[in-house]
């Protein structure tokens, strides 16, 4: 149990202030999931883009009393608060994480690679839970704030930790090491994950190995001779390697399972894998050899192998019915996940209400009224409305929970008895150990549409606003474009995440798109860029902020007002031909502007017709220059101060001298990097999956598919899969332009493509009714897709029909 006042002889830092010696029960690092105030400490910690001392009166006022910051603080705001100042508030989070784990003699297994690490260590612990009490990293916290706070949840009662540490440069692996302190390594596997940040293969490989330096024994496959190279002296091994201390005999992968013999010290094990994926079966095998290592035999290893499930590492948004949400993390249920899951629905903005549908928490450790205690401080914490509790235990304790609350002993019960239509408006965390079959409940309340999906990866999105944010001075502001249903993504669920990493400025094209956000929690500043007279009122009802391009708009638009005020943003032409006040409009606009002080102007802006192809660079010169001069003396004249904008996503990049006070970023965020310079640097954040409604057989010379457009030229097994021009599958990939991604095969697109259904030629392909097909994503790239019809990936991606169920997920 750590004080606050415990604080400076741990991290070195010095008491500012301490009005009550409290003890510390939660690290905060993120002002934005700060509802655990009670007992919580936060650290403001100072990044390039953000500096968490700037929210550090927000938090007071949210009720957090105990901060660790890195500069002085003006302590009269603060009366009743602690305060410690350090050198480095990231480095005090790891050193008071270091001394928790230095109370503690469990088992800890330390496991880093460039892929898997997440899976084996869930699989782990799924085969160490009914023998030994464990302990995880949440979802994938590998990182060097992720890390710390995982190990912070070791308690007493367990007997085996599992931790990951991820790591994307040199330098950051020792100080996970010191924090965690393996008894056991595992690693995984080496890849091109993060290369950029080391200068070979081999430096990462000895980068990541610095998690084991105090480790006596490492497992990994030994056919990978990299790691091999650097980790042979503590190797536990295995593979196809002679030399390994476990070696794979023979492999036998079956249509649904795999078939492995080993050969260990002289005797030979057998076991089914329930994976047929390449990826599955070498995580399988790390999990195999960290059993076997720790003695276990045969039978016990395959009974808990037989359990395994393809780990789903990622908490999804999902639309649910009756203007609903659900965030679906309905694979496992302990406390920290519980924490991790209860943050995530916090920030999120779309409705006001807050539930969550919670099973039993399974072999905690805790005693039992402990442990739901516990429970209900969170739920309470975290401001949850309502509680629906299935299993046993929770009923046991049901005195503990004061928000209104329902109580079942089994998901069937609750599916027979509960009225889902009593769900309306809100957001409902689904979370469940994998014993109660949650996944029954989330298909009950997701919204049906059909079986296409459009997945979004907010992870992938948000790394690719920090990569463009990297690019842009401090003090450049950054507009991000949801227009077009955010390029086709979800201007809501976007918008939402977009105001949760607190961007300054969102662009919409209409202001009914607009209304949309203002009305679901949205209440970033919106530049509207096609505003229209009869929506006037609406700009004003909701604080939407037009774009003006011409005399007639700004004239309409001040007749409207009637001296009422009203924030706009001026469009100048300069070179687009678009829309924009051009260079003899200036003086005119300027007397407008001085006789019309209700008019605020946010800002002046333009917008470059060739910034993402350098052939284009000195037309792209001269529209700034004429930029600057018209933006001017546009701003002299007038004498205001707005912000001026000139950039889009490829302008950022080539043209970093003209970020001037704001730039717009689009396309960029969804993944796609025009300019092809630094592609490499953004993350694909859509994937487009359908499934095979029906496989048939179709013999040689017969015809597939509307006008006959499609011919068996051979006999043939033919798939009609769930998805069509309706949905935003142009049927310009009919007949054999378009491809589909199936069971690690392309299949083409035979005969022309339907409203709603596609056929596909799936011969050679050991394929069946409901599995799942990739139209775009991981394997089938949106350029890739857009090229075969001679198209730009924006229209790939704004086509997909809104009529496409979208599914959102983080890990």
């Amino acid at each position: 149990m750590v004080h606050f006042k415990d604080l400076p002889g741990i991290t070195g830092g010095e008491i500012l202030s301490l009005n009550e010696n409290s003890e510390i029960k939660y690290l905060i690092t993120d002002s934005r999931k700060s509802f655990f105030a009670a007992g919580g400490v936060f650290f403001a910690i100072k990044g390039e883009r953000h500096d968490g001392h700037q929210y550090i009166l927000s938090l007071y006022d949210q009720g957090v009393r105990q901060f660790v910051v890195e500069q002085d603080i003006s302590l009269e705001k603060f009366k009743d608060a602690n305060f410690m100042k350090v050198p480095s508030s990231l480095a005090a989070l790891q050193a008071l994480a270091r001394f928790h784990r230095g109370q503690f003699g469990l088992i800890v297994v330390g496991i880093t690679g460039s892929n898997g690490k997440t899976i084996i260590k869930e699989w782990l612990s799924q085969l160490i839970a009914p023998f030994k009490r464990t302990i995880k990293n949440p979802h994938s916290y590998n990182s060097q704030i992720g890390v710390p706070l995982s190990v912070w949840h070791i308690e007493s009662r367990h007997e085996v930790g599992i931790f990951e540490a991820g790591i994307s440069r040199p330098g950051e692996m020792e100080r996970l090491e010191a924090i965690i302190k393996p008894s056991i390594g595992i690693f995984s596997n080496i890849g091109s994950a993060h290369d950029s940040g080391f200068s070979s293969i081999t430096e990462k490989v000895k980068e990541k190995a610095l998690l084991f330096k105090n480790t006596p024994i490492v497992i990994y496959c030994k056919d990978y001779l990299e790691i091999d190279r650097v980790l042979y002296e503590k190797g536990f091994t295995w593979g196809h390697h002679p030399g390994s201390n476990i070696r794979i005999e023979n492999l036998q992968i079956r249509e649904l399972d795999t078939n492995v013999l080993l050969k260990y010290e002289g005797k030979t094990l057998k076991y089914t894998l329930p994976f047929v994926d390449q990826a599955s079966i070498e995580n399988s095998l790390h999990c195999i050899a960290f059993m076997v290592y720790l003695g276990y035999d045969v039978d016990r290893i395959q009974e808990g192998l037989n359990q395994l499930l393809q780990v789903r590492m990622r908490l999804e948004l999902k639309r649910a019915i009756n203007n609903c949400y659900l965030v679906d993390d309905a694979y496992n249920n302990d406390l920290g996940g519980l924490q991790v899951a209860l943050e995530f629905l916090s920030h999120q903005k779309q409705q006001v209400g807050r539930s969550i549908i919670l099973s039993d928490i399974l072999q905690s450790g805790l005693p039992e009224e402990a442990l739901y205690q516990n429970v209900s401080d969170l739920l309470t914490a975290a401001d949850i409305q309502k509680l629906i509790a299935i299993g046993p235990s929770l009923s046991r304790y049901k005195h503990l929970f004061h928000m209104e609350a329902r109580f079942y002993e089994t998901t069937e019960e609750f599916l027979k008895k509960h009225d889902l239509n009593s769900f309306h408006r809100e957001i409902i965390l689904v979370k469940g150990a994998r014993i109660f079959a949650f996944e029954h409940i989330v298909n009950a309340l997701e919204e049906k549409i059909h079986g296409t999906q459009l997945e979004i990866n907010l992870d992938a999105l948000t790394s690719n606003l920090n990569f463009y944010r990297s690019k842009l001075k401090p003090d450049t502001r950054l507009m991000v474009m949801v227009k077009a249903f955010a390029y086709g993504s979800g201007s809501l669920e976007v918008a939402n995440l977009l105001q949760f990493h607190r961007v300054d400025y969102l662009g919409v094209a209409y202001a009914d798109e607009g209304v949309i956000l203002r009305t679901n929690g949205i209440h970033l500043p919106i530049m509207v860029m096609n505003p229209s007279e009869d929506s006037f009122d609406k700009l004003l009802q909701y604080k939407l902020e037009p774009e003006v391009y011409n005399f007639n708009i700004l004239n309409k638009l001040i007749r409207f007002l009637n001296g009422r005020a009203v924030a706009v943003h001026i469009k100048l032409d300069t070179g687009m031909h678009r829309l924009g006040f051009e260079e003899g409009d200036i003086e005119q606009l300027v007397d407008i502007l001085q006789q019309n002080k209700n008019i605020d102007v946010r800002s002046i802006f333009s917008h470059l017709a060739g910034s993402d192809e350098a052939t284009h660079n000195e037309f792209s010169e001269r529209q700034a220059q004429k930029f600057d001069a018209m933006s001017t003396q546009v701003i002299n004249g007038a004498a205001i101060d707005p912000l001026r904008h000139l950039l889009n996503s490829p302008g950022i990049i080539r043209f970093p001298a003209y970020h001037y006070d704001m730039v717009r970023l689009g396309i960029g965020l969804y993944g796609l990097e025009a300019t092809n310079q630094q592609q490499d640097q953004l993350q694909s954040i859509s994937r487009l999956k359908t499934i095979i409604s029906q496989v048939k057989e179709v013999k040689k010379g017969e015809t597939i598919g509307y006008g006959r457009r499609g011919v068996a030229e051979n006999d043939m097994k033919l798939a009609t899969i769930a998805i069509g021009y309706a949905d935003g599958f142009s049927r310009a990939f009919s007949n054999g332009v378009g491809e589909v991604w199936l069971k690690g095969r392309r299949a083409p697109v035979i005969g022309n493509i339907c409203m709603d259904m596609t056929m596909i030629d799936i011969t050679g392909i050991d394929a069946r009714e409901g599995d799942e097909v990739e139209i775009f994503g991981e394997h089938l790239t949106i350029m890739e897709v857009a090229r075969k019809i001679n198209t730009i990936p924006y229209e790939i991606l704004t086509n997909v029909s809104q009529r496409v169920k979208r599914v959102y997920f983080t890990g």
